[in-house]
């Protein structure tokens, strides 16, 4: 049975000094420019220091990434030998949340002296293998990479002390499952699990109950909108969706960083070159891209190169990107919980952002969904150049659809958005170095 931990979202805030990280640790973060911890942080770090198992609910974005990594090095530092062991396995499911995390550990590890190395696909593996043949206290892996390399002798899960298993709900939804369940039949029995979802159905409960031992329950991962998002949705007919697009693009130069969500990977693909032959610096990302690609094209959007980022929802998962000025859905997401998530990515750490969302005849039933879960109507833009053909509905035969009432608020005029003013607010980040001996990374 799942315990649920003491701590709750409603906790008086505390400092990183009353988790009991230990002086080295308390200085990375300190040096990272992080003052308090969120509360999965407050939740999640006291009791892994304890050595309990985890079953975490927390979405990207919610200094996650810390809750696990700062106590995997408090433990490797306090236990570790003369030379690096494998002892601490990270398993999460894309190739840019891989990097991410290894780029946390060398944060949080900048005055310790540990190494750790992440391995993924879509890469020559021979470095990674130069790496692992040195020696490492900890890695971070995808399932399909870490599966090869045991295979060929090169990675020994036997000495493992603490599994985590990062965005399980994503591992099972890219079919990664029989991976995972191959995974830990070579981990230890006696070990930590630590066991994070962005959501928590019947399936993930499952898995949990098969890796776990007396969990402690922390939830931080609530299903509501970001209250600092202003939402706007156009009704629009499917092949004027491009023209509205860039229209927008071109309308207000203050849609500076726009992350645009696609539904398929060719549909990214098509809204990316439609934007550069407009004149509009874009790039896509999703799974037919190779890691070179994904890589150019995230340095590019952050430094301000591109505008718009299309990425496809599996590709966008676990990303970090600040001061993201604008999420445009250009398809509607069938799950409504994943609105949720992407519009969220415009409201990071205290930001202020724009959400855009475009619906086709053939989305208004996903947007029924999306409004029952958030129980009110996104404001509508009544006047632009590409109204549909088809007369859209009125708000009030949604709800009697869906079963709620419009709520009132929320500026649904027809004079589409004006960007917010970001506010500045704090988040767990990433830079390099720091290892055992010469202070270098090998990640």
């Amino acid at each position: 049975m799942l315990a649920r931990s003491r701590y709750s979202w409603d906790l008086p805030p505390v400092s990183f000094e009353q988790l009991g990280l230990v002086p080295s640790l308390l200085r990375a973060v300190r040096e990272s420019g992080y003052d308090q911890p969120t509360p999965i942080q407050t939740q999640a770090i006291p009791p892994a220091l304890a050595r309990r198992d985890i079953l975490g609910c927390a979405q990207t974005g919610t200094g996650k990434t810390a809750a696990f990594a700062l106590p995997i090095l408090q433990h490797l530092d306090r236990t570790a030998g003369d030379e690096p062991v494998l002892r601490a396995l990270i398993v999460t499911p894309t190739r840019e949340l891989a990097a991410q995390i290894g780029e946390s550990l060398s944060t949080y590890g900048e005055h310790l002296e540990l190494w750790h190395s992440v391995v993924f696909g879509g890469v020559n593996d021979k470095p990674q293998i130069r790496e692992l043949r040195k020696g490492v206290d900890a890695l971070v892996a995808t399932p399909g990479r870490l599966l090869d390399l045991m295979n060929r002798g090169e990675i020994n899960l036997g000495k493992i002390e603490i599994f985590v298993l990062d965005e399980a709900d994503q591992m099972l939804d890219m079919g990664f499952l029989p991976d995972i369940r191959r995974i830990v039949a070579k981990l230890p029995r006696e070990r930590q699990t630590l066991f994070f979802s962005a959501t928590m159905p019947a399936s993930i409960r499952e898995l949990a109950g098969t890796l776990l031992r007396d969990p402690l329950e922390v939830a931080v991962a609530r299903v509501s909108e970001p209250a600092d998002v202003e939402q706007h949705l156009y009704f629009v007919d499917k092949n004027d969706k491009r023209r509205l697009l860039v229209d927008l693009m071109n309308r207000d130069r203050q849609v500076s960083r726009s992350l645009v969500f696609s539904r398929t990977k060719h549909g990214a693909n098509r809204i990316v070159k439609y934007l550069i032959d407009a004149g509009v610096g874009a790039a896509a990302i999703h799974g037919n891209k190779s890691q070179g690609a994904r890589t150019r094209a995230l340095d590019s959007f952050r430094n301000g190169e591109l505008r718009v980022l299309v990425a496809t929802d599996i590709a966008a998962r676990g990303l970090d990107i600040d001061e993201v000025s604008h999420v445009i859905n250009f398809d509607l997401p069938n799950v409504p919980e994943t609105y949720v998530h992407r519009i969220g990515r415009t409201a990071r750490a205290g930001a202020t952002g724009i959400a855009l969302s475009f619906c086709d005849l053939e989305e208004r039933a996903f947007l029924v969904d999306i409004e029952r879960l958030l129980r009110k109507h996104i404001p509508r833009v009544e006047q632009h150049d590409y109204l549909p053909t088809q007369a859209p509905p009125q708000a009030t035969d949604l709800a009697s659809k869906s079963g709620h009432r419009p709520s009132g608020g929320g500026g649904g005029g027809g004079k589409g958005p004006s960007r917010s003013q970001p506010r500045r607010g704090k988040r767990s980040g990433q830079r390099a170095p720091g290892r055992r001996g010469n202070n270098s990374s090998r990640s």
